[in-house]
């Protein structure tokens, strides 16, 4: 096995304690590490050093990166600290590790959404809220007689700040005519009111208006105005006696009324039911509060301004523009000038590092729901670079993932910084470019799932070349089969002409179809916008094809009672087989028995969630397996059923490569899990929930479950970079099966960063040159090679080199 300077490699022979110990040991010694996949891994990890740890998907890199040498860091960490502040941290649970010995402090950046809040913004993350608000406190210019107003005044997140109608969120929420009556021609029985619940309630409402004395047979449109602005619209909630209806009532009673916006806003405040909610949301129309602008705060903030800008204004520029605004000048009053430069000094260099990011198309009021998951790593990451800490371990989770190749390179310059400042750098990646600038690499594998954890190699990046079972390996150095085919003549065009949405200004472009098209550009130049948005609403668009296809990054589901098995289909051929067995047969268990989510089969005390909730009297409460079923979510009953072997818990406990052998014999599931497979998801369980999987596997599994319907007629896919997220191997998996649908006769169209996905295109759209407002046009169009040539395309010569290489 190759190894690194000073015999460090991996498997390792374990050193002796007193050198462990050494303070001139620089290496971080892990012993006997189990968690997950990971099978007793021993391995020694240079500190101070930048360490890439690479591998398939599933190969156990985030198992040793952050399940282990994280969570340990954090579990010391958590140790240290008092009982009743353990209670205010998100705690990790202790790894499965026998011994780590070296480790220092750590801090995570992970790859995850944007808390679901909108009150959280691009300045609240970085921080950048707090200095422009103390600015405004401070050194901003007040109107005659004003008063001074504190930093909490400019937020519109304090009582202080926030605007009293929208209480800081800038938007109002409010119903409207056309969406609370869609149909105008049908009458109140026919059910025009379609906000109005249905079954009994609807039909009780229907005798309360009759009661009034409003016909609820006449057309909606031949309504006075005066009685439809009331029923939908009144506050009144006049009680109405209803007498017996044959068929219907027996007994008269009260009933009471209920305006269509007041039943609307009783949902949406009170229920608890999701699907209601939902409903109801689909009534509700939200506009910019009328009364701040959209800011969210108080008119005596938005009067006080600093360059001739309030703070509402200055939080809509761009963080290019912020900086150009806010670069200090002599050109203040001599009683604030000292305080302003000071703190526009400050403002301005943490902004440059989010310029230097490629961030520079964000605005500081941009909702954090809205950023992607790169968007809001890198964020943090640029916070970290002005925290100034020192000898900590940085743990990082593809930071280049959803990244344009222009955008990357000054990510790395700036974890280069963060490792000049004498940190260490722990990085999970799959970009080769982020590989080749590594100091070391932990290669996890040699697959997925039972087939990986175990350390392949850890050493210099060059030793990698000598491991021939490492798949990174073969595709860091060119020894990896690539996909080649031969480009696509287009047959046919779909134009779109003069499209303006968010920074797309008057675009117009033909893109190609019965081809596989890559739109290209670095982040923020609007390839979500055209693709995602643009094409899937286009109505020309949907005349052109039998079918859209949108595959996105959603989750496939928000609660853990939704997986994988469920979500693709085949989990209803999994609960038929055991129903179909002769002891469930013999015992009269249909297969609604195998399914968790109903009381008839699943374990009563946890629900079928397979985990309860433990309280701590002075501790905070956390989550263990059920006593009762031990995380098998069913009862006893159910689980003595078994089928070849296993019972259903079993089975589900599966990962997809074992159980596509296991039932093989399933048809239903046969074809579920071949396409799970060919999509780089063997290595996931049949019963993962969907709080578990990355975007990027949600799209797959999402994709998957499309390829297995039968494919007829003409369809346009529309995928938003598919590949992110993925190591070289799984990229080429996916690869495989787009270009099979092409070949199948559909279009398929995906916003895409990586290389190897755009080199393999038959036509390529790229936009720019910049992102945010200099961006939003067509730079050129063409072959890979005819892009490779653009002059003023940011993707030119990334793929030129890349199709050199080829």
């Amino acid at each position: 096995m190759p190894a690194g300077p000073g015999g460090y490699g991996s498997p390792v022979t374990p050193a002796d304690p007193a050198d462990l110990a050494h303070p001139a040991d620089e290496m971080v010694h892990v012993r006997g590490a189990s968690e997950h996949n990971l099978r007793h891994v021993d391995v020694d990890i240079p500190r101070n050093a930048l360490v890439v740890f690479t591998g398939v998907s599933g190969s156990g890199k985030s198992s040793l990166a952050f399940g282990t040498l994280y969570a340990e860091a954090q579990r010391r960490y958590f140790e240290s600290v008092a009982p009743y502040a353990r209670r205010l941290l998100q705690q990790v649970g202790a790894p499965h590790v026998q011994e780590i010995t070296g480790l220092p402090p750590a801090v995570a950046l992970q790859q995850r959404r944007a808390a679901a809040t909108s009150r959280s913004t691009v300045g609240t993350i970085t921080t950048l809220s707090n200095l422009l608000r103390m600015l405004y406190s401070r050194a901003g210019d007040y109107p005659a007689g004003a008063e001074h107003l504190a930093a909490e005044a400019f937020s519109p997140n304090t009582v202080a700040g926030a605007c009293p109608r929208c209480h800081g969120l800038g938007v109002v929420h409010d119903v409207t005519e056309d969406l609370l009556v869609p149909d105008p021609s049908l009458s109140i029985r026919e059910g025009a009111i379609a906000a109005w619940p249905g079954a009994w309630q609807g039909a009780n409402l229907r005798s309360i208006v009759a009661g009034l004395g409003i016909d609820v047979d006449k057309p909606w449109r031949r309504l006075r105005k005066k009685d439809r602005d009331w029923l939908l619209f009144t506050d009144d909630q006049p009680s109405v006696l209803i007498k017996p209806e044959r068929d219907r009532i027996d007994h008269g009673y009260y009933g009471t009324f209920w305006s269509a916006r007041k039943h609307v806003m009783h949902v949406l405040a009170d229920s608890t039911s999701e699907r209601m909610r939902e409903r109801a949301l689909r009534f509700v129309v939200d506009t910019p509060c009328p009364d701040c602008a959209g800011s969210g705060l108080r008119p005596e903030a938005l009067a006080v301004t600093y360059a001739a800008h309030s703070i509402a204004e200055v939080n809509a520029l761009s963080l290019t523009d912020v900086a150009a605004l806010l670069r200090p000048t002599t050109e203040l009053p001599e009683e604030t000038h000292e305080v302003a430069v000071r703190i526009c000094t400050d403002l301005v260099a943490r902004i440059e590092v989010l310029l230097d990011l490629g961030l520079g198309y964000l605005s500081l009021g941009r909702s954090s729901t809205t950023l992607s998951p790169g968007e809001a790593q890198r964020l943090r990451i640029a916070t970290q670079l002005r925290s100034g800490l020192f000898g900590v371990v940085y743990v990082l989770d593809e930071p280049s993932a959803g990244l344009h190749p222009a955008d990357a390179e000054p990510l790395l310059d700036v974890l280069e910084q963060l490792l000049s400042a004498g940190n260490s750098l722990f990085v999970v990646e799959h970009d080769l470019d982020v590989v080749r600038r590594a100091d070391w690499v932990v290669d996890i594998g040699p697959g997925a799932g039972d087939r990986g954890g175990r350390v392949l190699y850890s050493g210099p990046v060059d030793g990698l070349d000598a491991v021939a079972e490492s798949v990174t390996g073969a595709h860091l150095f060119g020894r990896a089969e690539r996909l080649d085919h031969e480009v696509r003549e287009p047959q046919g065009w779909l134009s779109l002409t003069g499209v303006t949405r968010h920074n797309l200004r008057d675009v117009s472009v033909d893109v190609p179809l019965c081809v596989l098209t890559a739109v290209t550009g670095v982040s923020g130049s609007g390839k979500s916008t055209l693709v995602s948005q643009v094409l899937a609403d286009d109505p020309e668009a949907a005349a052109s094809f039998d079918r859209l296809v949108v595959v996105d990054q959603r989750p496939i589901g928000r609660t853990p009672r939704s997986n994988l098995a469920t979500y693709t289909g085949l989990f209803d051929a999994v609960r038929k087989v055991f129903a179909a067995t002769d002891e469930a047969r013999a015992r009269g268990y249909g297969a609604g028995r195998f399914s968790f989510n109903v009381a008839e089969g699943r374990c009563e005390t946890c629900q079928g969630e397979g985990f309860v909730a433990v309280e701590l009297m002075f501790l905070p409460g956390s989550y263990a397996p059920c006593p009762t079923c031990h995380g098998a979510r069913y009862d006893e009953d159910t689980l003595e059923v078994a089928y070849r072997g296993k019972n259903i818990a079993e089975v589900l406990a599966l990962p997809v490569d074992e159980a596509a052998d296991f039932l093989a014999d399933v048809p239903a599931a046969a074809r579920s899990l071949a396409t799970l497979r060919e999509v780089g998801l063997g290595y996931l369980r049949l019963g993962q929930p969907a709080t578990e999987l990355s975007g990027g596997e949600a799209q797959r599994i999402k994709l998957a479950t499309e390829l297995q319907r039968a494919r007829r007629g003409h369809a346009l896919y529309l995928l938003d970079e598919p590949t992110s997220g993925l190591h070289p191997a799984d990229t080429a998996l996916l690869l495989r099966q787009l270009h099979r649908l092409v070949d199948a006769g559909n279009t398929v169209v995906l916003v895409e960063h990586d290389l190897d996905a755009v080199a393999t295109a038959d036509w390529v759209i790229d936009l720019g040159p910049g992102g945010g407002d200099t961006g939003g046009r067509v730079v050129a169009t063409g072959t890979p090679a005819d892009v490779a040539r653009a002059a003023d395309s940011a993707t030119a010569p990334y793929l030129a080199r890349r199709l050199a290489r080829a």
